[in-house]
């Protein structure tokens, strides 16, 4: 399957001429950065050589990983702890951060409201449950208490029985998101002795009368390996039963009217208002997968009969249902989306009811709740809120302010929903719309006491060198100058049709009262206009993402807002394909560059841990356009020889399971043996007790956002931070 061929030399690349034999990985001594050692890899592609100096940091027990890893994490931190303000703003940043008491939308069950909040001056979130919205919150599951050995431990995800007696949630340590879940008892507090590893995406749903639950768990390949996420299974267990008498309900080739492929995960969705189930074959990051319906009575007995409802040609990505009634948001014949509405008992697609059909917005998520159905619908990252009552038209509903919906929490039993709302300059907030229509703040995450007023946003686009028009969001001080003396960081992700939408950032509030201006970049690959815009950069269209975000850096250097000199560009995971390919393709444009937790060697994806889910959005190197594409994403293959490169903060947690750190750590090496001698710092900053980020606490993100502002306000000779 895989066209590879690795040949022994040093064809390919300058730099490792000469450079055959092993060399150790040496520990940082104050700034000098550890030597990586060139051990080359050369494979053939379609005719096509390419040479990967690097290769042996993919294979974690090799002897000099870990002490290389641990070199740069001593040289950047020798960097960046001397750089003068660095302290001060670490502790203005914990003091925002503190202050701020994050929740998210609860949800309802058996009357009782279950939600997570991280409480002012706390590290992690953790899980509250209230009698009524109006009740005293308790504590059911504190990460902060669990901590042991040094290392933290994060709340992964959690789901309420429906009558709110048990709670079942996973745990996993260090960032690692290696969940392992376990069930509480609501009224007591008592934890159950069951322990189940492998649930990383266990998305439990429970059966109507709460005496168990499907779960989906890792099939226990080795972590690392690019089988690790393949043919996972769905599971029944029961409560106070051992894991081992669980009751295997999905998988691939159980049923020949289910088909599905290694990546899929089987996902089988139960609500208590309907006899039915909905299975959704979720093929990793794929948008349009396949549904099906059976009885739920059935599928526990093991004779499911099987009712298609969609293929992935039909391009559903997303539904609800209440009873037997399903609705279905697709694509199919309509980029914006439209949405559908036919029967769980007997889905029929070509004859679904229209329930609201492609129109100028795009069609975003949608919620069953007991009175009504609420669909939330984006322009461009800001979203408005719909709801239809007793099947009738959907009709608009008046939010508090204009930003996004981060949460819409419905349940079928519930009239109503809880939103969790936030804007670029309104920091989030937990909010309940009631049957009337009348939205009202929940008190649940208290506004901190963050003064915001001086500052305002300014809605730009850029017109990128094909003529689109990219938005741009700025956050800025009223009044700042045009001049081009601001330091400015641009955020870009633009990858799985994911949207950059409005949110405070409560950290970013630092950098702006030492005169920085944020903007965001809101580049193709992204979803803020929907499918079109998706697939304007992905694959062999790829390139656009990261050129979108060249051109709205020149565009904002053009208005006046900032200069090469004053400019930092920063984006995580996917988007570090942006961050690294505008770094290598203009390097000139920068003072700053941060790719966190980046994918940075595009054509080595596929043959890691998280590859094989991604190969629908990035593409495979076993087809001749696939390895296009990929190459032409690999930034790590972009870096040339000689080139002046402005400074680049690299950063990685090392349990990272969805981007390994060898992207960072291959990268670190090449910048450093390409640079010229007039190019800017190459930091690689390592955390040893973090993964992708989801799962770092508080102090993590706080410590680590000091680093970057203090770093670019250095680099842009902010006085505050210059060197004494």
């Amino acid at each position: 399957m895989r066209r590879r061929s690795f040949l022994s030399g040093v064809a390919g690349l300058a730099l490792v001429a000469a450079s055959g034999h092993r060399v150790l990985a040496s520990a940082a001594d104050g700034p000098v950065p550890p030597t990586a050692r060139v051990e080359p890899v050369t494979e053939t592609f379609f005719g096509r050589s390419v040479t990967d100096p690097y290769r042996w940091m993919e294979t974690p027990t090799d002897p000099d990983w870990e002490p290389y890893m641990r070199g740069n994490a001593a040289h950047a931190r020798a960097i960046l702890d001397a750089i003068p303000g660095r302290e001060a703003l670490a502790v203005r940043i914990s003091g925002l951060t503190g202050s701020n008491a994050n929740a998210g939308a609860p949800t309802v069950a058996g009357g009782r409201l279950f939600y997570q909040k991280r409480e002012e001056g706390k590290d992690t979130a953790a899980l509250f449950v209230r009698e009524h919205l109006d009740a005293a919150d308790r504590v059911l599951v504190d990460p902060d208490s669990l901590k042991a050995g040094g290392t933290h431990v994060s709340l992964d995800w959690w789901s309420a029985s429906p009558d709110g007696r048990h709670v079942v949630y996973g745990l996993s340590p260090a960032g690692s998101e290696n969940s392992v879940l376990q069930i509480m008892v609501v009224d007591t507090g008592e934890i159950l002795p069951e322990r189940i590893d492998r649930t990383q995406y266990a998305s439990p749903f429970w059966l109507p009368d709460g005496s168990g639950f499907l779960y989906i768990r890792l099939a226990g390949a080795a972590p690392g390996s690019r089988e690790y996420y393949l043919d996972s299974v769905c599971w029944l267990h029961r409560l106070n039963t051992p894991a081992d008498d669980d009751v295997r309900i999905l998988q691939r080739g159980q049923y020949a009217d289910v088909p599905s492929d290694p990546t899929d995960f089987p996902f089988v969705v139960i609500d208590p208002s309907s006899d039915h189930v909905l299975v959704a074959m979720i093929g990793g990051v794929r948008r349009e997968n396949p549904l099906w319906t059976a009885r739920l009575d059935d599928l526990l007995a093991g004779q499911p009969k099987w009712q298609p409802v969609a293929t992935v040609a039909d391009e559903v990505i997303n539904f609800a249902f209440k009873g037997d009634d399903l609705w279905l948001l697709t694509t199919k014949d309509a980029d914006n989306g439209k949405l559908l509405r036919t029967r769980m008992s007997e889905p029929d697609l070509v004859g679904a009811v229209v329930v609201m059909p492609q129109g100028d917005l795009v069609i975003e998520n949608l919620g069953a709740a007991a009175d009504a159905l609420y669909v939330t619908q984006l322009d461009g990252g800001y979203q408005t809120l719909f709801r239809s009552q007793d099947g009738g038209a959907l009709e608009p509903i008046p939010l508090p302010f204009e930003g996004s919906i981060q949460q819409l929490s419905v349940t079928t039993d519930q009239p109503g929903a809880y939103l969790r709302l936030t804007s670029w300059l309104e920091p989030s907030g937990v909010w309940h719309l009631d049957a009337d229509g009348r939205v009202t703040d929940t008190g649940l995450a208290p506004k901190p006491d963050i003064d915001t007023t001086p500052y305002e946003l300014t809605r730009d686009f850029a017109v990128a060198r094909d003529g689109t028009r990219v938005p741009v969001s700025i956050i800025s001080k009223k009044g700042a100058p045009r001049d081009g003396s601001n330091p400015t960081m641009v955020e870009a992700y633009g990858a799985y049709q994911s949207v950059s939408s409005p949110g405070f950032d409560t950290r970013g509030i630092a950098f702006l009262e030492k005169g920085g201006v944020q903007a965001v970049a809101h580049v193709r690959g992204g979803g803020e206009y929907g499918k079109r815009w998706w697939r304007a950069g992905r694959k062999l269209t790829k390139p656009n993402t990261w050129r979108d975000l060249i051109d709205v850096c020149e565009h904002l250097v053009a208005q006046g807002w900032t200069s090469p000199a004053k400019l930092g560009a920063i984006g995580g995971s996917a988007g570090g394909i942006t961050m690294g390919r505008a770094l290598t393709e203009r390097p000139d444009l920068f003072a700053l560059v941060v790719p966190a937790v980046g994918c940075l060697n595009t054509l080595r994806i596929e043959f890691s841990q998280n590859g094989p889910p991604n190969i629908e959005e990035f593409g495979t190197v076993t087809t001749e356009e696939g390895f296009r594409g990929l190459y032409e994403m690999d930034s790590l293959h972009h870096v040339v020889d000689g080139t002046r490169y402005p400074a680049v903060l690299l950063t990685h947690g090392m349990t990272d399971p969805r981007v390994e750190p060898w992207n960072s750590g291959k990268m670190a090496a090449r910048l450093r043996a390409a640079a010229s001698t007039d190019s800017g710092p190459i930091l690689l900053r390592v955390d040893f007790d973090a993964g992708h980020g989801l799962g770092s606490t508080r102090t993590q993100q706080d410590q680590e956002t000091a680093d970057v502002y203090a770093f670019f306000l250095q680099r842009t000779n902010h006085p505050e931070f210059a060197p004494a």
